[in-house]
C-alpha cells in the first residue's frame, strides 16, 4: 500500500466538514474535478468508499467516519511536529545541559536561570554541579552544553568563554582572629596563617590566583587543608583551621564562627571571575539563545557592578 500523504489527507477532511466537492474545492482554492480525482485514488488505496454522493452533496459512509477521526488525528500530529521543529531550529525548545561550580550558586546562576527561563519557558535545563576543571571535560567530551566556571584557565581544546561577574576577595577568618572585628586589612596581614585552599587539582586557575596574589604580598601561603566547596572551606574556617581568601559574594550564605573582612589595596589580578563557557564551534541554537540572554540588559542587571559582558581575554580558552 503507497503511502498517503497530507495534503490528501487534508483534502479528504475538508470535503468532510464541507458536505460536498465544491464548497471543500473553494475552501483548499483548487478546482472541483482534480479535488474529486483525488478522494477517489484515496478510496482505492483503502478499498471502499468514503463518501456517499449524491446530488445535495457527500455524505460520510461508516468507513469514512472512521478513517476521518484518525485523519485529524494524524493532521493535528504533524502540525505539533512542525511546530515542535520549527522551535527546536529556532532554539525555543528542547534541552540545555548546563553545568555550574557551587560558588555560582550566591547570584550568578539564579540571575541566569530566571532570565534564561522568563525567554525560554519551553527548553528543559538538566543542571550539573561540576568544579571548574571537570565542566572542561564534560564539554570536551559533549556531556553538557555549557557551564558556568571560573577562569582563568588552561586548555584551548577548541572552547571559549564569556565573561558573567567579577567580584573582589575578601578574607574569611575565625570570629575569634585578631583581626577579625578590623574594617579592612592587607593581604600581608594574613603571612604566617594557616590558610584553607581550594585544591589545585580541581581548580587551577583559582589555586594559582591565590597563590600569585600572596607572592605579590611578600609570603608563600602555607596550606593547612583543602577544601572542594567554597561553602566547605567557610565552615573550616568557622572551625579554626586557617583563615581563607573568598568571593564577597560569600557574605550573602551567613557562616557562624566566621567573619569576612574587606581587603585594602589587593593585588592586581586577586578577582574572583565566573564566566559561562562553550564550545567555540557549537551550532546549537539554544546555545545561541543563552549566550544572548548573558550579555542582556536583563542578566547583567542581576549581577553586581562587576559584571562584565565582554569576552575572556587571557584566560587560556579559545
Amino acid at each position: 500500500m503507497a503511502a498517503i500523504d497530507l495534503r490528501l489527507l487534508n483534502q479528504f477532511v475538508a470535503v468532510a466538514e464541507e458536505g460536498g466537492f465544491g464548497r471543500a474545492a473553494a475552501r483548499l482554492h483548487m478546482a472541483q474535478p482534480p479535488l474529486s480525482a483525488a478522494i477517489r485514488r484515496l478510496e482505492t488505496e483503502l478499498g471502499g468508499r468514503l463518501f456517499d454522493r449524491t446530488s445535495k452533496g457527500a455524505r460520510l459512509t461508516p468507513a469514512g467516519q472512521v478513517f476521518l477521526t484518525e485523519a485529524r488525528a494524524v493532521l493535528a500530529r504533524a502540525a505539533r511536529a512542525t511546530d515542535a521543529g520549527r522551535s527546536a531550529a529556532a532554539g525555543r525548545a528542547g534541552t540545555l545541559r548546563l553545568a555550574f561550580v557551587g560558588s555560582a550558586t550566591f547570584e550568578v546562576l539564579p540571575g541566569m536561570l530566571t532570565a534564561f527561563r522568563a525567554a525560554n519557558p519551553d527548553v528543559e535545563l538538566v543542571l550539573t554541579e561540576a568544579t571548574t576543571a571537570q565542566q572542561v571535560r564534560m564539554l570536551l567530551d559533549d556531556d553538557v552544553d555549557a557551564g558556568i566556571g571560573c577562569p582563568p584557565l588552561h586548555d584551548d581544546g577548541g572552547l571559549a568563554s564569556v565573561m558573567l561577574r567579577r567580584t573582589p576577595f575578601v578574607a574569611a577568618l575565625p570570629d575569634t582572629h585578631r583581626l577579625a572585628t578590623a574594617a579592612d586589612i592587607r593581604l600581608a596581614d594574613l603571612a604566617g596563617e594557616p590558610f584553607v585552599l581550594f585544591p589545585r587539582t580541581l581548580g587551577p586557575g583559582l589555586y594559582d590566583t591565590v597563590i600569585a596574589a600572596c607572592r605579590a604580598a611578600g609570603f608563600t601561603p602555607r596550606v593547612a587543608q583543602e577544601a572542594v566547596q567554597l561553602q566547605t572551606i567557610a565552615a573550616l574556617v568557622a572551625g579554626g583551621l586557617g583563615v581563607a581568601l573568598l568571593p564577597a559574594s560569600a557574605r550573602a550564605v551567613a557562616r557562624t564562627g566566621a567573619a569576612y573582612v574587606d581587603l585594602v589595596d589587593p593585588p592586581p589580578g586577586l578577582v574572583f571571575e565566573h564566566a559561562l563557557l562553550y564550545r567555540h564551534a557549537d551550532p546549537s541554537p539554544i546555545l545561541a539563545r543563552l549566550r544572548r540572554i548573558t550579555s542582556g540588559s536583563s542578566f547583567s542587571a542581576r549581577t553586581s557592578e562587576y559584571t562584565d559582558a565582554a569576552t575572556c581575554g587571557g584566560s587560556g580558552i579559545t
